[in-house]
């Protein structure tokens, strides 16, 4: 069970780092000398930008230009700042009401007992949360198309939506089928590991009379076989939401590198001199050859 904990905890860690993670860098500023988006040579690369609260608050307060990927990570700690930088201030009063509502629901229901409307009031609270992110990322300006910021914010927000951005709807099927078939294993095997559990349960308690034809030894095996196969689908299916939206930001970053068509191989004869004729005059006389050019 520690294992299990262990693996939880550490995959709800990456959830909550993943916008800080993912959009902070994926290259390093020396690895291109080439600025490929040319567009607007003022914007600032998005990939390459750290949280920084000095150009937060400037652009809540619009006295400076913020990118996205700042405006996003402030808004997950400060709920509303991208609609404030958009200037839609009429969308904070129902942000800030639902996620009020919500959450006095979930306590107040949960003070009662009611854990059924407790939960959903809860999630309701989320939703408002989520959707005041992806309502500013959205609407965020400026916004010139590709922007590397703007598509690993939506694959975070909505898996699949960073590659509907950069018009690569073939990698759809992939990543979400990756992602359904994660969960569906993870139901499969939770569902064998509660089964095993019971059974080891049962047969380990003086007190029930278990008669069952699987042994505590083997129900022992199988359950914690069938956890770790649970926990190995809750890896996998994080790991595939990350690269979603890592795929997201590359492709986006790399979207008008341009690749000339007009790769070639020349294959021609060519005289080969010797290294040492200019150390030994008429050492050895030239060879003749085959020489190789590329053109890229």
């Amino acid at each position: 069970m520690r294992s299990s904990r262990a693996i939880y905890v550490l995959v709800l860690l990456a959830a909550l780092l993943a916008p800080c993670l993912t959009c902070n860098a994926q290259f390093k500023r020396e690895a291109f000398s080439q600025q490929y988006n040319d567009d607007n040579p003022n914007q600032l690369d998005t990939t390459q930008q750290v949280f920084n609260l000095k150009k937060y608050i400037g652009g809540l307060t619009h006295k400076r230009e913020a990118d996205v990927t700042t405006m996003f990570e402030g808004s997950v700690l400060v709920v509303g700042g991208m609609q404030i930088y958009n200037r839609d201030y009429w969308k904070l009063p129902i942000i800030y009401t639902g996620i009020a509502a919500g959450v006095t629901g979930g306590i107040l229901y949960g003070k009662a007992g009611n854990t059924k409307a407790s939960t959903l009031c809860y999630v309701g609270a989320g939703l408002m949360y989520w959707g005041a992110l992806l309502d500013g990322t959205i609407n965020y300006r400026p916004q010139p198309y590709p922007s590397p910021g703007i598509p690993p914010l939506y694959s975070l927000l909505v898996p699949g939506l960073g590659q509907i951005y950069n018009h690569e709807l073939w990698k759809l099927p992939v990543y979400w089928g990756g992602m359904i078939a994660s969960a569906h294993y993870y139901f499969e095997y939770k569902q064998y590991f509660e089964r095993f559990r019971s059974i080891y349960n049962d047969a380990t308690n003086p007190e029930v009379h278990y008669d069952g034809p699987i042994s505590a030894e083997s129900a022992l095996y199988f359950k914690n076989l069938y956890r770790r196969y649970r926990d190995y689908a809750v890896l996998a299916f994080f790991g595939v939401y990350l690269l979603q939206a890592i795929d997201a930001n590359v492709f986006a970053y790399m979207h008008n590198f341009e690749v000339t068509e007009d790769l070639t191989m020349d294959i021609s004869p060519a005289i080969i001199a010797p290294a040492n004729q200019y150390a030994f005059s008429g050492s050895q006389a030239p060879a003749l050859g085959l020489g190789l050019r590329f053109t890229f």
